[in-house]
This record gives C-alpha cells, structure tokens and sequence, in this order.
C-alpha cells in the first residue's frame, strides 16, 4: 500500500535504530498476494540482524514500528502498509501465545524464502532440520515472486 520501497526503507531504518545492528538485507520482491488473492501485490524484504535483546522485546519493537509507520489489524491477510516478522531467532524455538519461531509457515511461503535464500541460503531451519536452500526447492507455493527493479 501507498509507497511500498519507501515503506521498506523506512522499516529497515527504524530497525536499525531500534533494535542493533543490520548485518544483511536481501534485494525486494514483488510477490502476489497470499490468502486474500484479490488485493495488491505485496513488496518483501528479508533482512537479518544482530542483537542483544529477548525475541519477545524485540516483537514489541517490530509491533511498535508497524504502529507508528500507520498500521491498523482488522483483519487476516489483509493490505496493509507494514508487516514485520520473526522468521528465525538464531537457533531457538519459541512457542507461546505471542511468538512462534521460527515462523510456522515459512517453509510454505516463496514470499519468505526467496529473499532469505539470497542471504542466508544454508542456515538450516531448527525444527524441520532442512537448510532454507532446500526448504525453497521443494516448497510447493506457485504464487509468483520477482526482483523487483528499481
């Protein structure tokens, strides 16, 4: 929605300040949407980041930078002008009623995994013990994701 590379740069400016530092960030996808297929094309990025904070703190930071850059939650899969994940949180596995990591349905999302392919292609996934190189290939999501050209 609106301005979605701005929005991008904006989130990862915010993560830089917030949360430490920004060791890598993939290129942006443009990817179609998923679960409410009738609504604009989303924008993704994956970036990876060093920090000294729990998962739960750093969940609040990305919930706090969605609320501040205009985010509303009305619904499931709706547009939205910001949504931050935790994909991975180092090696943990966290599961209670805020966060689970690493994100349930990554290995079943191409919007996730080929961004984290371009950086981070052999980090093996905790709990299915697959490295994201081989959770893409064999992800059957035929949703379409492209570079996207600035």
């Amino acid at each position: 929605m609106n301005d979605p590379v701005f929005q991008l740069q904006e989130a990862r400016s915010q993560l830089s300040k917030k949360i430490s530092s920004l060791r890598s960030c993939s290129s942006i996808y443009q990817t179609e949407a998923w679960g409410l297929r009738k609504q604009p094309d989303y924008f993704n990025q994956v970036v990876r980041l060093t920090t000294t904070r729990p998962a739960n703190k750093v969940l609040d930071v990305l919930m706090g930078i969605e609320t501040q850059m205009g985010r509303k939650r009305l619904s499931v899969w709706e547009p939205r002008i910001i949504d931050l994940d935790i994909l991975f949180y180092g090696q943990e596995i966290i599961n209670n009623k805020n966060l689970i990591v690493p994100h349930p349905r990554l290995h079943e999302r191409l919007f996730n995994l080929v961004p984290l392919m371009e950086i981070a292609p052999n980090w093996v996934h905790p709990v299915l013990g697959k490295t994201v190189a081989e959770l893409t290939s064999s992800c059957n999501d035929s949703l379409k994701v492209a570079k996207w050209a600035i």
